[in-house]
């Protein structure tokens, strides 16, 4: 399988302007930028020995565009961009859609009275052969249909109910090997009955309030690796036991804004991994 492409935005632009996510509100100090800056590229450094990454440039005014996740989702040489809830973040899209498409995706032209996250909400299984796709706050469930069309995948629909965990990928993480990382209090029944049909309960590692809290969920992972802001020893351990590798890298600032290592990074080399036999 090739190396991982990361696609990722520089935080020039990053701010917290507008309210759009309860981390947003009541702030009691702004991200500092310097050290927003600092975050990233250590973010970078460390992903770069695991995956390429290529860069999106950032645009004035866009404060959110260093969170490139929400960009849309990537299955081999297809994409979906992403049309924002917020209207705060809708003159992203363009920049998003011209990147896709400067880059040779084939981009399916979503109806833009649906919407629709990207990598927020969409996280392939890595042990079975469907696609996690979140609704409830920031990605309708008339999205999902056209995902699984395009995508030609099964859609499993799981719904959050805390608008703390607006996204699924700040609350629920596929990892290598079938294992997933989850916060089920996040998720209402149906959902959690959706997780627990698929993954065994031996792959189903649980995320606490206090590691949930701190975006444990919010990890990029490659292969063995999962890089994180922050997780609780307990949790380290229970990752070290299925032969997981933590690597913490701060990234105070951005969560300010709702996001940590998983918002600031979209795969580029993803798709579906066919069930075990």
């Amino acid at each position: 399988m090739s190396k991982n492409k990361i696609l990722m935005c520089p935080p020039n632009y990053f701010s917290v302007d507008y309210v759009i996510n309860p981390w947003m509100s009541g702030l009691t100090e702004p991200p500092d930028i310097n050290k927003a800056h600092e975050q990233w590229n250590l973010l970078k450094d460390t992903i770069s020995q695991y995956a390429d990454i290529e860069i999106i440039e950032p645009q004035p005014d866009l404060p959110d565009m260093v969170f490139t996740a929400n960009a849309g989702v990537v299955s081999g040489n297809k994409a979906i961009a992403s049309h924002f809830m917020p209207h705060e973040r809708r003159p992203e899209e363009p920049h998003f859609k011209s990147w896709f498409r400067k880059n040779g995706y084939d981009l399916l032209d979503l109806d833009e009275k649906i919407g629709f996250e990207g990598g927020g909400d969409c996280l392939f299984d890595r042990g079975g052969p469907w696609l996690w796709t979140g609704h409830g706050f920031r990605t309708e469930i008339e999205a999902h249909p056209e995902i699984a069309n395009y995508f030609d995948v099964e859609v499993v629909p799981i719904k959050l109910i805390d608008e703390r965990f607006y996204h699924i990928d700040t609350c629920f993480c596929p990892l290598t090997g079938g294992y997933i990382m989850y916060h089920p209090p996040a998720f209402d029944y149906d959902s959690r009955i959706a997780i627990e049909t698929r993954i065994p309960p031996e792959k189903r590692i649980i995320v606490d309030t206090m590691d949930a809290g701190n975006f444990a969920c919010n990890a990029v992972n490659l292969k063995n690796k999962i890089i994180v802001n922050s997780a609780s020893a307990y949790l380290k351990e229970q990752l070290k036991q299925k032969d997981f590798d933590v690597i913490e890298v701060e990234l105070s600032e951005f969560i300010k804004a709702g996001g940590s290592a998983k918002c600031l990074t979209l795969k580029l080399i993803d798709s579906v991994i066919p069930a075990v036999k």
